[in-house]
């Protein structure tokens, strides 16, 4: 014998009364009008933005393959020919070699050093508390709105007193002072969202402060450590006061030195083929450097949003 399954009675037939939970009316109509208007709208300035960043950069290395007299005559066309010949020319001729592997020793040991004083001092403020905590970390911060500019002066008189002018690590030690306060402000507040737990579990099991700190917290901190070194990295990279009032040296130039001094060495004749050639060599590094760590830059910031 076949039986017959029959629907459910409807609220309305059964005579109960019809909730808010029974029946849900679709979104209104003009909510997601609005809703797509507006995503078209930031897609669009997103995409606008990316052109305005990406083509000077695509223009910059197709004319680094170009001779001068496309440069001048066709300047938004493809080269005819890669001239390869600018690149060695700028590298052996103008000296791009020895300002590339300056700024390497200068920015490397640098940024080892921001690195290292930077997340033991925002260690330190993000998980002890102690007389003068605040105090200190708002020096830090002071140091962050303290011009450069003003402090030019004397500190090249306190650099050349210290015997430290036009000197490798004299550059070094001056970068990781200008860089700490950016570090120790922004590791801080990456240290306050990491578990205390962990940290409290070595500190039973009979672990020192420092052994804490180099072989559980760091590891942890991974990527605030990338994210605040890709941005020291930037502006050491980039750095042009500093090495031109510290180091007057021709043979201790960095790259930003360089580049000017290409600009401007042979006057009216200038070699504009070897400057675009120089200029994507020292864009390339950075442009690397963010392609390669760009997960870890966005982990970093978001971190602390996600804790």
């Amino acid at each position: 014998m076949k039986t017959t399954e029959t629907p459910a009675p409807l609220p309305a037939e059964s005579g109960a009364p019809i909730t808010k939970t029974d029946f849900q009316p679709p979104p209104p109509a003009k909510e997601k009008k609005e809703g797509t208007v507006l995503n078209v709208f930031s897609h669009g300035v997103l995409v606008i933005w990316a052109f305005m960043v990406v083509l000077p950069l695509l223009w910059a290395v197709m004319t680094s393959f170009k001779d001068d007299r496309s440069i001048f005559s066709s300047p938004w066309s493809l080269p005819d020919s890669l001239h390869f010949d600018n690149w060695s020319r700028a590298w052996t001729q103008a000296n791009m070699s020895d300002y590339f592997l300056n700024t390497v020793l200068v920015v490397g040991g640098s940024l080892v050093g921001t690195l290292v004083l930077g997340s033991m001092a925002a260690y330190v403020l993000a998980r002890f508390d102690f007389p003068g905590n605040r105090f200190i970390y708002f020096l830090f911060i002071g140091g962050m709105s303290f011009p450069i500019m003003l402090a030019l002066v004397p500190l090249f008189y306190v650099v050349n007193n210290m015997g430290l002018l036009n000197t490798i690590h004299g550059l070094i030690l001056v970068y990781i002072a200008y860089s700490l306060p950016f570090t120790v402000f922004f590791l801080t507040a990456f240290f306050r969202t990491l578990p205390t737990s962990i940290a409290e579990a070595a500190f039973v099991d009979g672990a020192s402060h420092s052994r804490t700190f180099f072989q559980i917290m760091l590891p942890m901190a991974k990527p605030g450590l990338i994210s605040v070194g890709i941005f020291n990295f930037l502006g050491q990279w980039n750095q042009y006061m500093l090495p031109t009032v510290l180091n007057t040296d021709p043979d201790k130039r960095v790259l930003t030195q360089g580049l000017v001094q290409l600009a401007v060495s042979q006057g009216y004749k200038g070699d504009w083929s070897g400057l675009f050639a120089g200029l994507v060599m020292a864009m390339l590094p950075v442009l690397a450097a963010y392609i390669i760590f760009q997960r870890q830059v966005v982990q970093g910031l978001t971190a602390g949003a996600l804790k």
